[in-house]
């Protein structure tokens, strides 16, 4: 009966090995300190964004967010195409001497993004249109005036801000992550987390 009780403990404690063995997949080396006879361990952990879930007062105002949501998922790419094709452009022109150059430079870059993207852009709402340009200025930290006055000149910036004028809009909007454009920024968030 004891070498039963025995072989059994064996095979038990051999089993509890194995699965033990399982659960552990790899070994991980983390820098640590020692406070006062404490080891605590020191590791950056990733960002987690916690949000209460939304709620709504009316029919209407959900109505009005899921509208704000369908149109922050259809411009959102492009302001972040904005942005890495600014940073492209930026890398281009430092490389280059003259004027003249950048100038040429420009003509074709704003040659092929018209191409690329005129058709798409055209079928923006004008509140899309607006949000677009709120959105440029989060991605890039320029307003879009700024940014057609700094690559096509000061002539280019004042003709396309009164056309922004004249479908009352302006291509000075800044973004306000904590105050007019709070729902724009957790609808963000939300798409950067996979949320949405």
């Amino acid at each position: 009966m004891k070498a039963f009780i025995f072989c059994g403990l064996i095979v038990l404690s051999s089993l509890c090995s194995i699965f033990a063995q399982e659960k552990v997949k790899e070994v991980i080396f983390v820098p640590y300190t020692v406070e006062d006879g404490d080891t605590i361990a020191c590791m950056n952990l990733p960002q987690v964004d916690i949000t209460a879930a939304l709620t709504f007062k009316s029919k209407k105002e959900k109505e009005k967010y899921d509208k704000l949501k369908r149109d922050v998922k259809k411009v959102y790419p492009y302001a972040i195409l904005a942005s890495v094709k600014l940073n492209e452009y930026n890398a281009q022109l430092a490389t280059m001497k003259t004027e003249i150059e950048r100038d040429v430079y420009m003509k074709k870059a704003e040659k092929e993004l018209k191409k690329q993207f005129a058709e798409d852009l055209k079928k923006l709402t004008l509140k899309q249109g607006r949000l677009l340009i709120k959105l440029v200025d989060r991605e890039t930290g320029s307003t879009s005036y700024s940014l057609v006055k700094d690559l096509r000149g000061s002539l280019s910036a004042f003709m396309w801000q009164t056309v922004a004028i004249m479908f009352n809009s302006t291509l000075k909007k800044e973004y306000d992550a904590k105050g007019d454009d709070k729902m724009i920024e957790v609808i963000i968030r939300q798409i950067e987390n996979g949320d949405v």
